[in-house]
C-alpha cells in the first residue's frame, strides 16, 4: 500500500483564479473531495492560466505549477501511474491544450489516464442541471435565474445553448444560461427577460469559481450584467457562488476520476 501511494497520483488541473476566497471555496474543495475519495493516490495541482500564475507570483509570491511543471515534478517524485482530472467546464481550448501537454509525457509514465471535463456527456448535463435545481429549489416561478458562463470561440461553446434547452426540457422554464464572450449573449438574455417579465432576476456564475468575471462582469459597476439588467428596469440580485461550491458538482468530478480509474 505504501508503495502504491508513492507511485500513483491524480493531477487536478484548473484554469485558476487570483481570488483566494473563491479558490478556497471551489478549487480547494474539489481537490479535497477527490483526495478523500481516492486515498491511495497522491494529489497534485496544476493551473493553466499563464496570466493568473504570473499575477499570483508577482503579487503574492505564490508559485503554482503549470501542467508541464507539475508533470515534471511528478516524474521526479517517482509517480508511475497518473490520472489527470481537469476542472474545466467543457472540452474547449483550455482542455485541448492541456491534453496535448499531457500526451507529450506519454513515455515518461507507465500509464496516464485522462478524466473528462464537467460537461462531456448527456448524463453530465442532466446531473449539472439537477445540481442547479437543488441549489435553487426555492426559486419562485415568477422570478428568473440567469447564469453567466464564460463562453469560447471553440465549437464546444454549443454546450451552453444545449444546456439552456435541456433546462427548459426538464421543466425549468425560469432558468437561463448565457455567456460573457460568446453566444448566448447578454443582449439575447435581456430580450428574453423582456418577454418573460420576471419580477426579479437572480444572477449567478456558471463557472467553477466566482472570480473576476463574477465579481466584475456579472455584479460589478459600469457595464456589468447587473447594471444592464437594472437599466432595463429589472430588480436584480447577484449570487457569488462558484460551481465548485455545489456538492453535486464536486461529486461529478469525483465520478469522472473514478471512470478514468
Amino acid at each position: 500500500m505504501m508503495e502504491q501511494q508513492q507511485t500513483k497520483a491524480i493531477l487536478v488541473v484548473s484554469f485558476g483564479t487570483s481570488h483566494a476566497d473563491t479558490r478556497e471555496k471551489n478549487i480547494d474543495r474539489i481537490e479535497a473531495d477527490i483526495s478523500v475519495a481516492f486515498p491511495d493516490y497522491r494529489i497534485y495541482r496544476a493551473w493553466t492560466s499563464k496570466m493568473i500564475l504570473k499575477k499570483l507570483k508577482n503579487r503574492d509570491g505564490i508559485v503554482i505549477d503549470n501542467v508541464k511543471e507539475a508533470l515534471e515534478r511528478m516524474e521526479s517524485d517517482g509517480i508511475r501511474e497518473l490520472i489527470v482530472q481537469p476542472t474545466h467546464v467543457m472540452n474547449g481550448i483550455e482542455n485541448e491544450l492541456m491534453t496535448a501537454q499531457v500526451r507529450a509525457f506519454d513515455g515518461h509514465f507507465d500509464e496516464i489516464r485522462l478524466g473528462a471535463p464537467l460537461l462531456t456527456t448527456e448524463q453530465d448535463s442532466r446531473e449539472a442541471i439537477a445540481a442547479l435545481e437543488q441549489e435553487w429549489k426555492t426559486l419562485p416561478e415568477n422570478e428568473a435565474l440567469v447564469l453567466m458562463g464564460h463562453g469560447t470561440e471553440h465549437y464546444a461553446n454549443s454546450i451552453y445553448a444545449a444546456l439552456d434547452y435541456m433546462m427548459k426540457d426538464m421543466g425549468h422554464e425560469n432558468m437561463f444560461l448565457g455567456t460573457v464572450e460568446a453566444y448566448p449573449t447578454l443582449e439575447a438574455l435581456i430580450r428574453r427577460m423582456k418577454k418573460e417579465k420576471p419580477v426579479k432576476v437572480h444572477l449567478a456564475p456558471f463557472m467553477i469559481v466566482a472570480g473576476d468575471h463574477a465579481k466584475n462582469d456579472m455584479s460589478g459597476e459600469g457595464d456589468s450584467w447587473a447594471a444592464r439588467f437594472s437599466e432595463e428596469g429589472f430588480d436584480v440580485e447577484c449570487h457569488l457562488k462558484g460551481l465548485g461550491e455545489y456538492p453535486q458538482i464536486r461529486d461529478m468530478f469525483v465520478r469522472h476520476v473514478r471512470e478514468a480509474v
